[in-house]
């Protein structure tokens, strides 16, 4: 696949340095009329001639009655020429010297300038091609994450409903459409959507607000497109935008450019959302830290229907979270679950996750096999992260 890309783009590379060619030798041609060297010999020796252009392969010239027009005769190439030009008060304006580099330097211009523009155009078609890749297996599953039971209960059920659609819509009810991820950073946000579509065996196409811009007007909305149009062709399928804040901004009509291309955004964002009819066969799930900066139109009932808070693990979490992150590690006897539990209060999972492999690391710089409360002080501090380390030293 990735072969065959190289090839397209070699091929649409070599079409638009040869339409750059002959572009360049159409903008260059002149409208000369040809006369024979023996007429242009006379017309030079009656005085008849005002202005010659002496080039490589020929002679432009201007007569004097009729400076509208140019005409072209053979270059004789002979020593004299020009000097017998000058001695009949023809003006004489000689680029023969100079015309091969300027016409290399025309040509490296209209290549470059093509160039530009095919590289655009090439990006601009990709954009709307594969962009987003479709994932069958995650990898992760619901054992892989600590807590949120009743959240993996909930939405295995909504991926339930939006497999079988014709099986719930007899009993009245329509698959969800979209589900918003909210809460503090470092949670879990996007592991838990991948364990999702692992566990209900469906496919997955993770993204983030940022692909969606672009320095090119119009593009991020095209991108919206694409995006719906590549997960129809693979349904059932989960959407995934993680930082959704980065295009679900609330709208703003300054008049900017940024402005208006985020309009733009959110706009092809509502309609592919209301474009969704029962047995879609698609969920939009969005994780954002900034709920309350989004677009209310895009995030009402009816287009993200459910929003799940999913905040810094509680007690019982943090101790399956501190079980799971030291699977593979041996702390000494007072480290307890518990006892990290207690110190890593108001923590969110990727702090832990930190602390605990950083201490591993000052661990295995001492030649020490097992952690010590000193390598979690140490790796505290070098974390900055905000632990309760007097609990720790209790």
């Amino acid at each position: 696949m990735k072969r065959n890309k190289n090839i397209l783009f070699i091929v649409s590379f070599i079409i638009i340095l040869l339409l750059a060619i002959l572009i360049f030798f159409i903008m260059n041609k002149e409208e000369l009329i040809h006369i024979n060297y023996n007429e242009f010999n006379n017309k030079v020796e009656n005085g008849e001639i005002k202005t010659v252009i002496i080039e490589a392969n020929k002679v432009k010239f201007q007569n004097i009655e009729n400076d509208n027009l140019w005409y072209y005769t053979e270059n004789p190439h002979y020593d004299g020429f020009e000097e017998k030009l000058l001695l009949n008060e023809v003006e004489v304006k000689n680029t023969a010297t100079g015309q091969n580099i300027a016409f290399i330097i025309d040509l490296i211009f209209y290549m470059i300038f093509f160039g530009i523009i095919g590289f655009i155009i090439i990006k601009f078609i990709k954009s709307n091609g594969d962009t987003f890749k479709v994932i069958k297996h995650t990898n992760v599953k619901f054992d892989n994450i600590a807590g949120m039971e009743e959240l993996k209960r909930e939405m295995k059920k909504t991926v339930e409903i939006l497999k079988n659609p014709q099986k719930y819509k007899k009993e009245g009810i329509r698959p969800t459409k979209g589900i918003i991820l909210e809460g503090p950073p470092g949670n879990g946000k996007t592991i838990f959507a991948k364990a999702l579509a692992e566990e209900t065996d469906i496919k997955f196409i993770a993204t983030r607000g940022a692909d969606f811009q672009s320095a090119m007007m119009s593009m991020g909305s095209r991108k919206i497109k694409a995006l719906f149009k590549k997960a129809r062709k693979n349904k059932p399928c989960i959407i995934f935008i993680d930082e959704f804040d980065g295009i679900g901004e609330r709208r703003s009509y300054a008049g900017t450019g940024v402005d208006k291309e985020n309009n733009r955004i959110i706009t092809a964002m509502l309609n592919e959302m209301d474009g969704f009819e029962q047995g879609n066969g698609i969920l939009v799930i969005a994780a954002t830290n900034s709920y309350d900066s989004l677009d209310s139109a895009l995030i009402r009932p009816g287009r993200f229907d459910l929003k799940f808070t999913i905040g810094n693990p509680d007690f019982n979490t943090r101790i399956k979270l501190i079980e799971i992150y030291t699977k593979n590690k041996v702390l000494e006897e007072y480290l307890t679950a518990t006892k990290l539990a207690e110190t890593f209060e108001n923590l969110s999972c990727s702090a832990i996750e930190t602390i605990l492999n950083e201490a591993s690391m000052t661990a295995k710089l001492a030649n020490r096999g097992t952690i010590a409360v000193e390598d979690i002080i140490i790796a505290v501090k070098k974390t900055k992260c905000n632990a309760n380390l007097r609990k720790l030293m209790k």
